[in-house]
């Protein structure tokens, strides 16, 4: 955006003692000074405005008693703001300014000024007085630079939050199950386990399942075991025959309750599994030391000989734990469809009593109206203390720009990355930038990654904010490329929002594309305030 643009300086300097005598002479030949700016057109970083000037006085040019104060000032719709005067003087002045010689010289001064809105149309202009003896002159005003570019500002800064998963499941994978005991080293079933209270509970979901429009039998196994006393392999082998038998009773207790599905067979062996969960839920007075028996060692032989050493624990095993061990499970695999969408809208309206938690968190997802999303909400963290919909109502009141509420809702959420994003959320649209950051920083959450981004925006770092955006396709991640220098990502931007369509011209005028900037601009006009924005836009002025 940078051109080389050169003005005449107005009264810079005086003249010199030879050619002119007072400071009217000094005026009349002021366009002798050259200067020049950097950047020629004045750009708005991190809510500033900084440049450099340089000014150089030919030779035979600067009085050698006058004194030459220069006052940097942009002039802007609405004001003015002033920047500290630079005084200079000739070389037989005895002061403490910046001396001037005869022989010419160049001097560059850096300026600075706090961006104040309006400056979007201004330039920059050096006013000066020279003075020598008695005599004072206000020299003709110059512009140095025309200003300011304010493209940086476009950032959304509203921040990225998130709402949590729902955790709702269409399709909820459940399973019904039933076993028969064996006698010890037995594979045959007797009688009295087909009738037992394991296989009629089995048998009975058999049928539920059947009658039950919304599950699906989608498999069933037959799992046979055998307990993990005595040799390894002669309990697998005992397995293995239980698994046939168990195959063979599986066919019995389903005859009158079809399982119309797959049946996988399989045979386990040794039930160490089992044995553990078995013990871990018993009230035996070493279970602790039987566990660490067994994450201490792998082989089987080694765990039956450490467990078998400890005789009195082993006779309560033998009569408490390995016998619910000599089995076969028989396992119905189901998947029950929940409730569609459709559905929960109309259980919301009509019986909502019956949702559970995540129903009604996916239910808060379907309703349009941000009131709603509230009440829906605020049911779920009641009934369930929930607070997966605590910090989604809090999500919600920022999606309303109701930030005091939004705060009392995390105020009651778990502290957690999601929750100093949204912190961060809130300190971002207050304004509190340092606040802002820690929050993200402490979040590292992907979303306060992009809201980090913003503020690097804000800050004038525009290249750390390309970096953490990386190739987003959202509209800050096109910006701080365009602010980079790469304009593809702006021009190539698919949102159809006046905004990004603005942001679409801004590339299209530093390419000298013409049409483009008339087209983008037609669409980004739509919003009022977007176009008075471009009414002023230095980005623009070639086109207008």
């Amino acid at each position: 955006m940078k051109k080389s643009i050169k003005f005449l300086a107005s009264a810079l300097l005086g003249l010199a003692a030879v050619a002119c005598s007072s400071p009217e002479k000094m005026a009349e030949m002021a366009e002798r000074v050259i200067v020049t700016s950097d950047p020629a057109v004045l750009e708005v970083v991190g809510g500033e405005i900084d440049a450099t000037v340089t000014v150089t006085y030919p030779e035979d040019y600067f009085h050698p008693k006058a004194i030459l104060e220069v006052t940097p000032v942009i002039v802007y719709d609405g004001g003015e703001a002033k920047h500290e005067s630079f005084m200079f003087q000739g070389e037989k002045v005895k002061n403490n300014y910046q001396v001037v010689p005869s022989e010419g010289a160049t001097v560059t001064k850096k300026v600075k000024f706090a961006y104040v809105p309006g400056m979007e149309k201004s330039h920059l202009e050096l006013r000066g007085t020279v003075r020598y003896k008695a005599k004072s002159v206000d020299l003709p005003v110059k512009k140095v630079a025309d200003g300011a570019n304010t493209t940086y500002m476009l950032v959304c800064k509203n921040g990225k939050v998130d709402y949590k998963a729902d955790g709702y499941q269409e399709i909820i994978k459940q399973t019904a199950e039933g076993q028969i005991l064996y006698q010890i080293n037995s594979a045959y079933v007797r009688n009295n386990q087909l009738s037992s209270q394991s296989i009629k509970d089995f048998q009975a979901a058999l049928d539920e399942i059947k009658a039950n429009e919304r599950k699906n039998l989608v498999s069933t196994d037959v799992v046979a075991y055998a307990s993990p006393d005595g040799k390894e392999d002669q309990n697998n082998k005992l397995s293995d025959n239980r698994s046939k038998s168990a195959e063979k009773a599986f066919g019995k207790v389903t005859k009158k309750h079809p399982a119309d599905a797959p049946v996988n067979v399989q045979s386990v062996g040794e039930d160490w599994e089992g044995f553990q969960e078995l013990v871990a839920e018993s009230d035996i007075e070493d279970k602790d030391l039987i566990i660490r028996v067994l994450s201490m060692y792998s082989d089987p032989a080694v765990r039956e000989k450490e467990i078998k050493n400890m005789s009195a624990v082993y006779s309560t095993l033998a009569k408490e734990v390995l016998p619910e061990l000599r089995r076969a499970r028989f396992i119905a695999n189901v998947e029950y469809t929940n409730f569609t969408n459709a559905e929960l809208l109309q259980l919301i309206e009509e019986n909502i009593d019956v949702l559970d938690e995540t129903a009604l968190l996916r239910a808060a997802t379907l309703v349009k109206e941000n009131d709603q999303k509230v009440e829906l909400y605020k049911r779920a963290a009641d009934k369930f203390n929930s607070n997966t919909a605590q910090y989604n109502l809090a999500v919600t009141y920022l999606n309303m720009d109701e930030l005091g509420k939004a705060k009392s809702a995390l105020n009651k959420c778990e502290k957690d990355g999601d929750w100093n994003n949204a912190m961060g959320v809130v300190a971002l649209r207050e304004n509190k930038l340092d606040e802002a950051a820690k929050y993200f920083a402490a979040a590292k959450t992907t979303a306060a990654n992009a809201n980090l981004a913003v503020l690097d925006i804000l800050a004038g770092d525009y290249k750390a904010a390309a970096a953490k955006l990386g190739n987003c396709k959202c509209f800050n991640a096109a910006l701080a490329q365009l602010l980079v220098g790469n304009n593809a990502p702006a021009a190539a931007l698919e949102c159809q929002s006046p905004k990004a369509a603005y942001l679409r011209a801004v590339a299209a005028a530093r390419k000298g594309d013409a049409a483009g900037v008339k087209k983008n601009l037609a669409d980004a006009s739509k919003c009022e305030d977007l176009a008075a924005r471009a009414a002023k836009d230095i980005e623009f002025a070639q086109y207008r």
